[in-house]
């Protein structure tokens, strides 16, 4: 039972960090952080951390690689979108072209990593002055207001950018409780379903129990998060886009053969070479991947903010990073998961924002997400020594 104890911590020590952060600040703040309000907008404010993270993570696992570009290229990609709206082009034209915009950067910094062999911190490093530079060509440095309701509102930037409640519940979104019911009962069939089919192909299973516990803590959480956005105004639509990235990358990463390479690649790149996988399509694939997910981020930060200025996506490449990292991504590459992103994502932005209910400085903010970085990594270090 001790083995078994001294595994679960291992294995979710920052769960159990998570928690003990949200109980500081619980504390800190006399129960502010956790008012609905506050809830809504730990998730609306941070939706670009989680896109950009989940993008990041498929970088982080070919090596350790990273995309320093990041920031630059939301800034870059969401000018242009706010450029293309402010002439009254039609609004899904203008999403596409910032997605494609942000797919042909990565097809742009893949190149030159996959094909011509530059380091990833050099081609991306390229990309972090030349992109932002192009950013503010394209904004002639100027702050560009967005008006368009349909795209703020699909995108979570508008008063109305909220699923309708259809039960006209009082005092209580009975749509967001529904969706929070609907969605811890999948997660249990899922649970289940992936113990059978375990069982019938006669893997080794951990006790029942296990599972069952899973499914209340996660059910627990899951109900308690739509609770609170309930008696708000309900579903966030950052929250929407946050659930499609999150889900398409764990397939991904867990059920795909591009998602098997990525972790091969980063486990050991000249094996896979030597068995007949192209690693550097897989190179190739994961930073078309980042840029797609930075047309996205764009597509958010702009909608959130209702217009597009020279300086927006400064720090989001080392805040999607930190996720990545905090999250129990390996600095060697060829470990991690989109759980641990979601963790790592909901972390730094609890870390943010109780900083901020507290009125500590934004310079100390830094200070403070610099050493948990740093802690996450001597982490990831030492437990990497004890396996050798």
């Amino acid at each position: 039972m001790s083995l078994n104890i001294r595994d679960i911590l291992k294995k979710y020590t920052m769960v159990f960090a998570l928690i003990a952060v949200i109980i500081f600040f619980w504390v800190s703040t006399d129960g502010k952080i956790l008012f609905p309000q506050n809830i809504n907008n730990l998730i609306s404010q941070n939706a670009y951390v989680f896109v950009l993270a989940a993008g990041m993570l498929l970088c982080i696992l070919t090596g350790g690689n990273i995309d320093l570009a990041v920031g630059s290229v939301v800034c870059f990609v969401g000018g242009i979108g706010a450029v293309v709206m402010d002439k009254h082009i039609n609004v899904w034209v203008a999403v596409a072209i910032m997605l494609i915009g942000g797919a042909l950067v990565g097809v742009w910094q893949g190149f030159w990593i996959s094909y011509v062999k530059v380091p990833p911190f050099i081609a991306t490093l390229s990309g972090m002055y030349a992109f932002r530079g192009m950013a503010n060509v394209v904004m002639q440095g100027m702050t560009i207001g967005i008006s368009d309701e349909t795209f703020l509102n699909v995108f979570g930037g508008g008063a109305d950018c909220y699923v309708p409640d259809f039960f006209h519940g009082e005092g209580l979104n009975i749509t967001c409780m529904t969706t929070g019911i609907m969605v811890v009962l999948i997660y249990a069939v899922l649970v289940i379903k992936n113990r059978m089919d375990a069982q019938e192909k006669g893997f080794e299973m951990a006790p029942f129990y296990s599972d069952v516990a899973k499914i209340a803590a996660v059910g627990a959480s899951v109900l308690w998060i739509f609770y609170k956005l309930a008696k708000y105004k309900g579903i966030p639509a950052g929250l929407i886009w946050i659930a499609v990235v999150l889900i398409a990358y764990g397939y991904i990463t867990t059920k795909t053969t591009i998602g098997r390479y990525l972790y091969a690649v980063g486990g050991n790149e000249k094996a896979t070479r030597l068995s007949g996988i192209d690693s550097r399509k897989v190179y190739f694939f994961a930073y078309i991947n980042m840029g797609l997910m930075a047309g996205l981020g764009g597509i958010l930060t702009i909608a959130r903010a209702s217009g597009a200025q020279p300086t927006f996506g400064q720090g989001y490449e080392m805040d999607a990073i930190a996720a990545c990292f905090i999250g129990g991504a390996s600095a060697s590459g060829g470990e991690g998961g989109i759980f641990g992103v979601i963790i790592g994502a909901v972390l730094m932005g609890v870390i943010n924002q109780g900083m901020s209910i507290m009125g500590i400085s934004p310079n100390y903010q830094k200070v403070v997400k610099g050493i948990v970085v740093l802690v996450a990594i001597i982490f990831d270090v030492l437990s990497n020594k004890k396996k050798k």
